[in-house]
């Protein structure tokens, strides 16, 4: 099984430079995750508890929706992450 070490992405996170997204933002954000999370659910793909976790973090700091979908593809070695994006593969494993 594959785990996430989250916290060392967050310090990742942490270290890139982006705007975060406002305390209104952030509460959108949350609940547009928590319809697509019951969704995934319904459909017999719910997350695990480490993604789970990872999506929390993310939303924890802040990070806007299109930053944390290039992070998730940089962290699962998409062909299409950006190589320049400053988070490693190596904090799953």
């Amino acid at each position: 099984m594959t785990r996430l070490d989250v916290e060392a992405i967050r310090a990742q996170v942490r270290a890139l430079d982006f705007v975060a997204g406002t305390p209104a933002d952030v509460a959108m954000w949350r609940e547009d995750d928590a319809e697509s999370r019951a969704n995934l659910a319904i459909e017999g793909m719910a997350l695990t508890p480490d993604e789970d976790a990872l999506f929390d973090m993310l939303r924890d700091e802040a990070v806007p929706p299109p930053l944390a979908t290039a992070i998730i593809l940089r962290l699962l070695g998409h062909p299409d992450a950006d190589p320049a994006l400053a988070i490693s593969p190596a904090t799953i494993g």
